[in-house]
């Protein structure tokens, strides 16, 4: 029988975690840093508060690692919402099922799909991760992979970001030509999870948290977690989320593994954020976790201000997206602002409010203003052939 995380996690509840961080010191912080490689309580003591005075040379080393395993390159990818429909009810989210707005909900047509593929690829763009909301008996496993099928026309590179699914029908996704799955737990805290999600099938902790193995056993080429920030106290899960990056690397060696840090900040009325991330914190983080995974890729996304998202080029970040919209058909056919006859005046409803609104061009030169070069394709599938 495969090994599943689910073991690997319920070893190592709260309790635990807590007692990695107890005691720890400035001392510990500088055997953490002088290390070449570190373990769960080295990462502990670089998330710690301990370690505030050290951050200019945890820096330094997470530039050095970055630079090393990944060069001076951020490849560049975006965002394609194909629906917005959702039956789960995620407390802090804005395509929730019990949201009131009256905002359009909608899947996007074969033609409408085309057309934002269209104009994402006109921009230059290589990569992109479908999105949907979490509604598998509407817009279904198989309207995914026949979606993924046409944006491989257009792009070198697919992934999704969908709601979680059986082996089977992510080997179907592969068979299409899906290259990545990005699926954040949100939260690692089984009982935080539980508060937050109400209803739907994203309920279920435990099938949420295997999802992963399950697309790698299928043949996802990446791998991509993360907690959202805010749900719960980040010392805590983001070593979970540590955990399982690792162990995703030892038990799906076959995939590349990288981390999201998606951070909570606009949410709707019903939901406060109750574990703020201060952007100190978020750089701690981003540090803290290329010294333990120095060889994972790190993506941020528009959820970040365009100025913090231009600081953290050099500390860590190898992916980012651009231009985004978190909207279906945002690109090209349902523009913010000018509602269209198919949605009767409304507005298409937006999963969250991005933050930083540049056009890609704007932030190609913030990169290259940062003495890094951007890439729209960092992987030929030419090399997936035996």
């Amino acid at each position: 029988m495969n090994p599943s995380f689910k073991q690997h996690m319920n070893a190592w509840p709260l309790e635990r975690l807590e007692a990695l961080y107890t005691g720890i010191t400035e001392r510990d912080v500088a055997a953490a840093l002088a290390k070449e490689q570190r373990d769960l309580r080295d990462l502990a003591a670089l998330l710690s508060p301990a370690a505030r005075p050290f951050m200019e040379a945890m820096a330094r080393e997470a530039q050095r690692l970055t630079r090393w395993h990944f060069g001076r390159t951020i490849a560049l990818y975006a965002p394609l919402y194909i629906s917005n429909l959702c039956a789960a009810d995620c407390v802090y989210c804005g395509f929730s099922a019990r949201n009131p707005t009256r905002d359009k909900r909608l899947t996007l047509s074969e033609p409408d799909l085309r057309r934002e593929c269209a104009a994402l690829a006109k921009h230059g763009f290589e990569s992109v991760l479908l999105l949907t909301g979490e509604a598998p008996k509407v817009v279904t496993p198989g309207h995914i992979a026949y979606a993924v099928r046409v944006a491989r026309e257009y792009f070198s590179s697919v992934s999704v970001e969908v709601y979680a699914m059986e082996e089977l029908e992510y080997r179907g996704l592969v068979r299409e030509g899906l290259e990545g799955m990005t699926l954040y737990m949100e939260t690692y805290h089984r009982g935080r999870y539980k508060q937050v999600h109400l209803e739907g099938q994203k309920a279920d902790y435990e099938y949420r948290l295997t999802a992963m193995e399950r697309a790698g056993r299928a043949g996802v080429r990446k791998l991509t977690i993360g907690a959202l920030l805010g749900l719960f106290d980040w010392r805590y899960d983001v070593l979970w989320a540590a955990l399982h990056a690792r162990w995703l690397q030892r038990e799906h060696w076959q995939s590349a593994i990288g981390i999201s840090f998606p951070r909570l900040r606009h949410t709707p009325e019903r939901y406060a954020v109750q574990h703020f991330v201060t952007d100190a914190d978020f750089v701690q983080i981003i540090l803290a976790m290329r010294l333990y995974l120095p060889e994972v890729s790190f993506n941020l996304s528009t959820r970040e201000t365009d100025a913090f998202r231009d600081r953290l080029i050099p500390l860590g970040i190898t992916h980012m997206s651009a231009g985004s919209s978190t909207q279906p058909g945002g690109y090209a056919t349902h523009l913010r602002g000018q509602p269209t006859e198919a949605t009767k005046g409304r507005e298409v409803l937006e999963q969250f409010e991005i933050e930083d609104c540049r056009p890609v061009e704007e932030v190609i030169a913030a990169i290259r203003r940062s003495g890094y070069d951007p890439v729209w394709k960092d992987y030929d599938r030419a090399f997936d052939r035996g």
